[in-house]
């Protein structure tokens, strides 16, 4: 089945690695990292679509409002689903008011 192209306005997760010496509550997969005393581990991250370029990259945001540029392609971005929305329902939290 192919993937449905991205469209601006669509949320997507992505999966990014890190490296620390405490990892957060939102951290998955946890391992110590090969040659210290850190870990290495996942951190899912909500960003929104912006917009999509002529290449087929991704312009992407993240709720502060930095840009980055993704692949459509990369295997770790995917596109938010339900089960997504309860399991990390404190990213899809409303934002209070400033």
């Amino acid at each position: 089945m192919a993937k449905q192209p991205f469209h601006p306005g669509d949320q997507v997760i992505v999966c990014r690695t890190r490296h620390k010496s405490h990892p957060g509550r939102r951290a998955r997969d946890v391992r110590p990292a090969a040659h210290g005393d850190d870990y290495c581990y996942y951190v899912e991250k909500l960003w929104t679509v912006v917009d999509v370029l002529a290449d087929g990259r991704l312009l992407l945001t993240t709720p502060r409002g930095k840009q980055h540029v993704v692949g459509a392609n990369d295997p770790n971005l995917r596109r938010v689903n339900w089960f997504d929305r309860i399991r990390n329902r404190a990213l899809f939290a409303p934002s209070s008011p400033q």
